[in-house]
């Protein structure tokens, strides 16, 4: 599933993934219903591990993590929904569906994974903080009288990325971030190694869509593999991130201008060596 190497920079690679579209601040439909086809599941003891074996990791989360805002992105309407309560959208129907949206694409059951690997530790890290989340917000979800309630794809995968990172702590990291032009959140703005990978590399006319960029780079003082996964808006996205530019979107941040296409986001994930 990875290409060979890049020769020009020592330790760093890319790697080819079959990304879908980018992050939307408001909800998102289409673009976050295709997730990334991602290696089979590793039962490789954390000695062994190589950078490739990292990368499935990281693609391996990246998918799920995108399979759970699709779960939230077909959902959006019901969420909003002023005039129901209970809506039985809570951790366990959020999670059954992530699984199988994340199973059709890898072909394989994420539960199947091997627990004692660090891949299987980690899905499980991910699925419990898709649970997390969504148990802990069913106030929100569930408040009738009220139509928008903020909880989209977006904050969603932004929470269980920081739940992940909870129970991750000194092993992984993930967050969703992007050019420092796009960033509404500042908890996500670039660090300096993700901002100079995205200006010379994935944000390079001649760097192929969809290719996923990774490199064996110290983060805090420990070795670490990190890799960045690019996201690019869809259709849906438009409707917070498109034209015209500086009006307000109904999550109350002026609009990009972006087209469909452009780059959105990354999903940044730190794995530790």
């Amino acid at each position: 599933m990875l290409s060979a190497r890049i020769t020009k920079e020592p330790h760093q690679r890319s790697g080819r993934s079959g990304v879908p579209s980018g992050p939307a601040l408001a909800a998102a439909g289409a673009a976050f219903c295709t997730v990334l086809v991602i290696a089979a599941a590793l039962n490789l003891p954390a000695f062994s591990r190589t950078g490739d074996d990292d990368d499935a990791i990281a693609k391996s989360l990246a998918a799920m993590l995108r399979a759970g805002r699709t779960v939230i992105s077909k959902n959006q309407d019901r969420i909003n929904d002023p005039n129901v309560g209970s809506k039985g959208i809570d951790g366990k129907m959020v999670l059954a569906e992530a699984s199988a949206i994340y199973q059709q694409s890898a072909g394989v059951n994420p539960g199947s994974i091997d627990p004692n690997s660090l891949h299987g530790r980690l899905i499980r890290m991910q699925m419990d903080s898709i649970v997390e989340v969504m148990d802990v917000h069913q106030d929100t979800i569930n408040r009738q009288g009220v139509g928008f309630k903020g909880f989209i794809p977006a904050v969603f995968g932004r929470l269980v990325n920081e739940a992940f990172g909870r129970r991750a702590t000194g092993i992984a990291e993930m967050k969703v971030t992007a050019p420092p032009y796009l960033i509404r959140n500042q908890k996500v703005r670039p660090d300096e190694w993700e901002l100079a990978a995205i200006q010379t590399q994935l944000l390079s006319p001649s760097w192929p869509k969809d290719k996923a960029y990774s490199a064996a780079v110290a983060k805090g003082g420990a070795a670490a593999e990190r890799t960045l996964i690019p996201e690019y808006y869809g259709r849906s996205c438009l409707g917070c991130h498109g034209a015209p530019k500086g009006e307000i979107d109904i999550t109350g941040f002026p609009k990009e201008g972006a087209s469909e296409g452009d780059l959105g986001g990354i999903i940044s994930i730190t794995l530790y060596r």
